[in-house]
């Protein structure tokens, strides 16, 4: 089983970027789709973005889409989410995923710790 360590999160302006950084254990990293989920205060968890195993494949929430760039390092057991244009309603909590596919991916993926994202307005 994956475990993952998030960080990069923060304090930022509306309009700012953060980069989020997750680190993987596991020789099998390369072989797994990562993600990034998001729970806000009173608000369930909430899928941001997924990336396949080999980078091929990206998919993105409806509301970061164009805003937020997900990448994955196979050689720094590492997956990336950069955040442009942040806004108010990104505020959350971001949790990395892991997961054998992008279609076996869920929530219940992201076991780490998170990291806090606070973006004021």
């Amino acid at each position: 089983q994956v475990q993952v360590v998030e960080s990069g999160g923060g304090l930022v302006p509306a309009g700012g970027s953060l980069r989020l950084s997750c680190v993987a254990s596991g020789r099998a990293f390369s072989t797994y789709a990562m993600g990034w989920f998001r729970q806000a205060p009173g608000k369930e968890r909430e899928f941001v973005a997924v990336i396949s195993w080999d980078n091929s494949i990206t998919h993105y929430a409806d509301s970061v889409k164009g805003r937020f760039t997900i990448s994955k390092d196979n050689a720094k057991n590492t997956v990336y989410l950069q955040m442009n244009s942040l806004k108010p309603e990104d505020t959350a909590v971001y949790y990395c995923a892991a997961s054998s596919s992008i279609t076996t991916m869920t929530a219940r993926s992201a076991r780490g710790q998170g990291t806090q994202v606070t973006v004021s307005s």
